[in-house]
């Protein structure tokens, strides 16, 4: 079967029309990398990978091991949609996707929030040089509770 000239020209501009609403995620290259934070005293490893942005999405993973066995794992993206950067976390506990909105951002920083989910409501992450903090905050009957990851950079296997 040929595929007339006119038909793929067709294909080819709805194609380039849709590559270039596919947008990458702004200015958030610097969470690129492997990252790790080490937990001796609860014999617990935390790595966090994210892919440099391409083809509109950045994607991440992250895994808990304690004791020699994976305890927990997380699958992450970040991708642009209708001109707002959304954090979309799908952590092995779930069985639904997350969605958070990017809300304040710099060089350094990205803050993500949905305040309607129960906990995390707030996703921030810093960058410091070799260093990653990763913050998760809730507010519930006023009062805010979170924890946060002090990641350092390693080399990605």
């Amino acid at each position: 079967m040929t595929i007339s000239k006119a038909a793929f020209m067709l294909l080819f501009a709805a194609l380039a029309a849709n590559a270039q609403t596919a947008r990458t995620p702004p200015d958030l290259a610097w969470l690129a990398g492997c990252w790790e934070l080490k937990i001796p005293e609860r014999k617990m490893t935390v790595t966090e990978h994210w892919m440099t942005p391409a083809g509109g999405t950045m994607i991440g993973m992250s895994r808990t091991v304690t004791d020699g066995k994976t305890t927990a794992f997380e699958f992450l993206r970040i991708i642009e949609r209708e001109g707002t950067t959304i954090y979309i976390a799908k952590p092995s506990q779930n069985n639904e996707e997350t969605e958070f909105k990017l809300t304040a951002h710099d060089k350094t920083s990205a803050t993500f929030e949905n305040p309607s989910h129960d906990f995390p409501q707030l996703i921030r992450y810093t960058r410091t040089n070799n260093d990653l903090q990763a913050r998760a905050e809730a507010t519930r009957n006023n009062t805010t509770r979170g924890f946060e990851l002090e990641f350092k950079r390693i080399n990605c296997p």
